[in-house]
């Protein structure tokens, strides 16, 4: 950012931007005014840790956040596809051979986006369009980067859902069809410096996709009291 020019940026992400997000929140250049999120890390460790366990929620949780945490206890159940990336991703050579087997698997990423991608096949008017699946599939097709792609869950180290010590403005938007419903009290703990907050009427984890006007103007709102 520096060597384009900008003597201040914000940083956003969802997905695996959500990670690279909070981690430019973590480094902190002067340059940064903030971040917005919609997949915080936000996850304590102990609630983190049982529900990738499967075991019964902890006592003393609200309503909310046992939800969270049944949720969380569902997808750890659903993905098999992170731990295949992540501890042999140089096995996935069909990504490689089979535009089919590419687009299959980039398809089925969670239960609840499977469902959001695959209407628009049955001709609902709502979110990607078919050609918007196709392009995506396309690019890593085009670019033979299926596999190379996959590595990222094999390098990376960290955590996916825990809080990274975020000190900088943060602004989280949580919604509703994502992985996890991130509570405020979860999401204050691991922004410190919250500075917006706010629940969606729809939209999962791929919200620039499937929700671009609520998730621009999450941006708008989330980062209006950071302009210079």
């Amino acid at each position: 950012m520096r060597r384009l020019g900008y003597k201040h940026f914000v940083a956003q992400g969802g997905d695996w931007g959500a990670v690279v997000t909070d981690l430019i929140g973590v480094q902190a250049p002067p340059e940064l005014l903030g971040i917005h999120t919609n997949m915080p890390g936000a996850i304590p460790a102990e609630i983190d840790q049982a529900s990738f366990a499967g075991q019964p929620a902890p006592a003393g949780l609200s309503a909310e956040e046992r939800s969270s945490y049944e949720q969380l206890v569902f997808f750890y159940k659903q993905v098999y596809y992170a731990f295949e990336m992540g501890t042999r991703p140089q096995t996935l050579a069909a990504l490689a051979v089979s535009p089919i087997g590419l687009a299959t698997f980039l398809l089925d990423h969670d239960a609840r986006s499977l469902e959001l991608i695959s209407r628009s096949f049955d001709g609902v008017n709502e979110g990607p369009t078919r050609d918007d699946f196709l392009d995506n599939v396309t690019l890593f097709w085009l670019t033979n980067t299926g596999v190379s792609s996959a590595r990222l869950y094999w390098e990376y180290k960290g955590g996916f859902f825990s809080p990274k010590c975020v000190k900088v403005p943060a602004a989280v938007s949580v919604f509703p069809d994502e992985l996890y419903h991130t509570p405020r009290n979860w999401a204050e703990r691991a922004y410190p410096n919250l500075i917006h907050y706010n629940k969606l009427p729809k939209g999962g984890h791929f919200a620039a996709w499937e929700q671009p006007k609520f998730l621009t103007e999450e941006l708008r709102v989330g980062f209006r009291s950071l302009r210079k």
